[in-house]
C-alpha cells in the first residue's frame, strides 16, 4: 500500500521562500514518479511538476523560474522561492506508478502566502 506523506507547508510573506517534502512508503523508487499538484481555493487541483525514475523534471509553465522538484529516493521536494498571495493553495503530492500508471495522493499540505 503506498502512503505519501507531506510536510513543510505553512504561512509565508510574499516574496518568500518554502520548501515542501514528501516522503512514500510502499514504493519501489525506480518505478514510480512522484509530483506536486495544487489547489487553490474554488479552483481545480492543477499540475505544478513532476519528476520521473530517472531525474527528468516537468513543470506548468507558470511556475518555471520560481519553483524546483527534486528528488532523492522515496521523497520528493519542491523549492519553492519569490511566493506570490496566487500560490495559496493545498499542495499535493502524487506518485504513480510507469507500468501500471495506479496513482495515490497524500493528504495535502497548505501553503499560505500572505503578509
Amino acid at each position: 500500500q503506498v502512503r505519501l506523506v507531506e510536510s513543510g507547508g505553512g504561512l509565508v510573506q510574499p516574496g518568500g521562500s518554502l520548501r515542501l517534502s514528501c516522503t512514500a512508503s510502499g514504493i519501489i523508487a525506480s518505478l514510480y514518479g512522484m509530483g506536486w499538484y495544487r489547489q487553490a481555493p474554488g479552483k481545480q487541483r492543477e499540475l505544478v511538476a513532476t519528476i520521473n525514475p530517472g531525474g527528468s523534471t516537468n513543470y506548468a509553465n507558470s511556475w518555471k523560474g520560481r519553483f524546483t522538484i527534486s528528488r532523492a529516493q522515496n521523497t520528493v521536494y519542491l523549492q519553492m522561492n519569490s511566493l506570490k498571495a496566487e500560490d495559496t493553495a493545498v499542495y499535493y503530492c502524487n506518485a504513480w506508478n510507469v507500468m501500471t500508471m495506479s496513482s495515490s495522493w497524500g493528504q495535502g499540505t497548505q501553503v499560505t502566502v500572505s503578509s
